[in-house]
């Protein structure tokens, strides 16, 4: 079975990893900079995020089983989680030496090759999560994404690094070096957070954004009709797939080929806008109170004499 785009690229991060993980050590070797160590400490949480990335996707892209009947997508939040975790335990070493420099200054060494090395290296990231972003956005990997924004990241970081001690160089203020070390650690921080907070969500079932439940329910009101009431809208995300189900309110004598035929069309019209969706629809007789049951989550329902649907209970038997 030939190897998907999105595991391709994530072994790419992979190969792109270990070269720049050299050569900034490297630089560091040459230079002794504690901001060039913390940058390629960094890069050892870019090896172990590519290598998580590669099998959560490997993971993520076995068919449904009978164990998984959604599928296995969710293990693409788990690469992002521990991602996360990577970094927030990176940053932590990070400052831990800036501070020591701090207490314990040393003078910088061979400042130009050592630039040159880390430029070189954040070319190489930067070109790499160019890539992976493009990849990430047509396949919709939240694990190839994460790792692109984290390569971006550090592309930034070894920047703002690189500047430090060419500033060093023209200054001699040698405590710039472990300040800017302090400050790439509070970024690395920040950025591990977001990642953790990102993958929680996804493993919670959070629903998904404003806009992509605008197309399904423009979708529904252009074939159905903007007067077939329909609620307990629910959607959610699981890795790329995005999963969609609520009740479709149409007359009792509609048969049950013409619900197919109209359940098909609306399905057919979501998935046009929104890829790798599954939807599930469940036809409900409206003139049945029953039928008016239930929690009215993120939908549109209106009673066939005009009634809104949250304020039905009163009319239903058994109501208050």
């Amino acid at each position: 079975m030939p190897m998907s785009l999105t595991r391709r690229v994530a072994l790419l991060s992979v190969a792109a990893a270990i070269v720049t993980l050299v050569l900034k050590f490297g630089a560091y070797f040459l230079t002794g900079s504690v901001g060039l160590l913390s940058d390629a400490i960094e890069s050892f949480v870019n090896l172990a995020a590519a290598l998580i990335a590669f099998t959560a996707i490997t993971i993520a892209s076995r068919p449904a089983d009978s164990n998984h009947t959604y599928g296995h997508d969710k293990a693409e939040y788990f690469s992002s989680g521990a991602e996360g975790t990577l970094i927030l335990l990176a940053a932590g070493t990070i400052i831990y030496s800036a501070v020591h420099r701090l207490l314990n200054p040393a003078p910088l060494e061979n400042l130009g090759v050592g630039v040159a090395v880390a430029l070189v290296a954040s070319a190489i990231n930067f070109g790499v999560s160019r890539i992976m972003l493009r990849v990430a956005h047509q396949e919709d990997s939240i694990a190839l994404e994460a790792d692109a924004h984290h390569l971006m990241t550090d592309v930034w970081t070894s920047v703002g690094v690189v500047g430090g001690i060419i500033l060093v160089g023209i200054t001699g203020w040698q405590v710039l070096d472990p300040l800017l070390a302090i400050a790439v650690g509070i970024n690395i921080i920040w950025m591990g957070v977001q990642l953790l907070r990102r993958s929680t969500a996804g493993l919670m079932d959070v629903t998904l954004p404003g806009e992509e439940v605008a197309v399904i329910q423009t979708a529904i009101n252009h074939v159905a009709g903007a007067d077939t009431p329909y609620h307990a809208l629910r959607t959610r995300k699981s890795g790329s797939r995005r999963f969609i189900d609520f009740h479709l309110l149409l007359p009792g004598q509609t048969t049950v080929q013409e619900s197919h035929d109209l359940v098909t069309k609306i399905e057919s019209a979501i998935e046009l806008d929104l890829p790798k969706t599954y939807v599930t629809i469940h036809v409900e007789p409206r003139e049945d109170a029953a039928s008016w049951d239930g929690d009215i989550v993120g939908g549109i329902a209106s009673d066939p004499s005009g009634l809104p649907a949250d304020q039905l209970a009163g009319s239903r038997p058994g109501g208050e």
